[in-house]
């Protein structure tokens, strides 16, 4: 209802509004408080030291990297293997408590609020690798292992896991939001590299979604239960563990950059490369501000125009035919300053703008938060929205430099904003509804990886349709049919 609102009744709005959600929390806690009862039948699974009513420790567990404001949970239990998990769930089940999985809290949709108190199952202390077939490339991980520990493990076996999201986050928690990053455009999301889960449903049942110990590289067998569990979000069930396919170390690999005169160009060279067959591995996109807020934050002295940061894998040979092939294809495409490296320390030089485009976003308004967009759309789409989204970043004063896994057709507006202006964040919210909604009307999705959360809900039920939605809502009432997992997000049941 405040969308429609003048500006000269917005701020007391927003304000009132804030104070209505204070008051919902503390509702919700006062009415989803964990009794003495409760508390003691968690210490007696995990231990003294495996439950936390602390304030400290529960506002941790409330909030992750996203704008959401915190929303801590009752208490916070640490679990330390499956069975614990099992039990507690057991519990939690019993007496109606609302579940709440955390592995890292690096995720940008709010999805580790407790917006109905409960309990968060902080899964840290899980964090063994517990099955590496190197012959067989897959490895199987409890939550607490974060994808470069994983890789530090892997190091001395000439294999590696290229998921990679810009956090270090935990494997688990990426197969639960669907994660994805840079290497995709080659290797795929978690949706493509996730053999098997071990998921603790609601009622503490524990089932393998491709089967106990099943580590086949493909399956025609039933449902696809475990792309089911993939993207839930905490919804349906909590993930123990993750059977993940790995990939041999590239013998070499080769990086370059490239400016453009136009977004067009960029994402026409994307496009041509990629049906010219070159299996690149990165393929990612810098707009003009986001260029010029990375030479000034790394003191670079990249051209300001839209480019291209690419990185190639393979064998000495195969890399000579692919650059060279690439380079042509940016050359006709009205490309220029083409740079390429082998070494490690000259890579990582010409990837630093990349790198650092997240920091240098916010350094453009020192003190500010950022936040991060996450539509994708058909490639052959992607320039429109870009020139679109920038239009409309200028004319309602907004600072959010673009940076995107092009070869993908996923970008990000890297929004800067000052939270205590409300009237700005007013902005902010509008333009982001906006963005998700051109996504929707040229074919393509209001999150490319981030997940849905608290804050795109309406946008799924717009992207999926009411069947769509149905069918999702008759899942999670099976599953979970006391809307005790990770309650207020993905789906909207009126509960807030």
């Amino acid at each position: 209802m405040l969308l429609g609102r003048s500006p000269g009744r917005l701020l007391p709005a927003l304000r009132r509004c804030l104070l209505h959600c204070r008051c919902i929390k503390s509702t919700n806690t006062a009415s989803s408080a964990v009794g003495d009862g409760v508390v003691s039948a968690f210490r007696s699974i995990c231990g003294e030291d495996g439950v936390s009513l602390g304030d400290a420790v529960r506002e941790q567990h409330g909030k992750d990297e996203s704008v959401h404001r915190c929303r801590p949970p009752d208490v916070v239990v640490f679990p330390r293997c499956v069975e614990e998990v099992s039990a507690l769930a057991k519990v939690c089940h019993k007496h109606r408590l609302p579940i709440i999985p955390f592995g890292t809290g690096t995720g940008l949709e709010g999805g580790v609020g407790a917006v109905k108190g409960g309990v968060c199952f902080s899964l840290r202390n899980m964090d063994q690798v517990l099955d590496l077939h190197p012959e067989d490339f897959d490895v199987t991980v409890e939550p607490g292992v974060t994808r470069k520990v994983l890789n530090a493990y892997l190091r001395d076996t000439g294999l590696w896991f290229p998921v990679d999201p810009g956090a270090d986050a935990s494997l688990c928690g990426m197969a639960a939001t669907s994660a994805s990053g840079t290497n995709a455009v080659r290797y795929g999301t978690m949706r493509e590299n996730v053999i098997n889960l071990e998921v603790v449903l609601a009622d503490g049942s524990i089932v393998h979604t491709a089967g106990k110990g099943r580590r086949p590289r493909k399956t025609s067998a039933g449902y696809n239960l475990t792309n089911l569990f993939v993207g839930s979000e905490g919804t349906l069930g909590i993930i123990t563990k993750t059977t993940l396919r790995l990939y041999g170390i590239p013998e070499a690999t080769v990086s370059a950059v490239c400016s453009f005169p136009s977004v067009q160009a960029a994402v026409d060279s994307t496009v041509q490369t990629l049906q010219a067959g070159v299996p690149i591995a990165r393929i990612e996109f810098l707009d003009d501000v986001m260029i010029d807020a990375c030479n000034r934050f790394s003191s670079l002295s990249y051209p300001v125009t839209p480019t291209l940061f690419l990185e190639f894998h393979g064998s000495e040979r195969s890399l000579e035919e692919q650059v060279t092939t690439a380079e042509d294809i940016t050359q006709s495409n009205g490309g220029s300053d083409f740079q390429w490296a082998r070494d490690t320390e000259t890579r990582n030089r010409l990837w630093k703008a990349r790198h650092d485009a997240w920091y240098a976003a916010q350094a453009l308004r020192p003190g500010c938060k950022a936040y991060s967009t996450d539509v994708c759309v058909p490639l052959s789409r992607l320039p429109q929205i870009i020139v679109e989204t920038k239009e409309d970043l200028i004319e309602n004063r907004l600072t959010g430099p673009i940076a995107g896994h092009v070869g993908d057709g996923n970008f990000h507006c890297l929004m800067v904003v000052d939270p205590s202006d409300l009237e700005e964040m007013h902005r902010v919210h509008l333009f982001t509804e906006r963005l998700a909604r051109r996504a929707l009307a040229v074919d393509g999705t209001c999150t490319g990886e981030h997940g849905v959360g608290l804050g795109k809900r309406a946008l799924l039920c717009e992207e999926m349709g009411p069947v769509g939605i149905r069918v999702m809502q008759s899942l999670k009432d099976t599953l979970d049919p006391n809307n005790l997992m990770n309650p207020g997000k993905i789906l909207q049941r009126g509960e807030l």
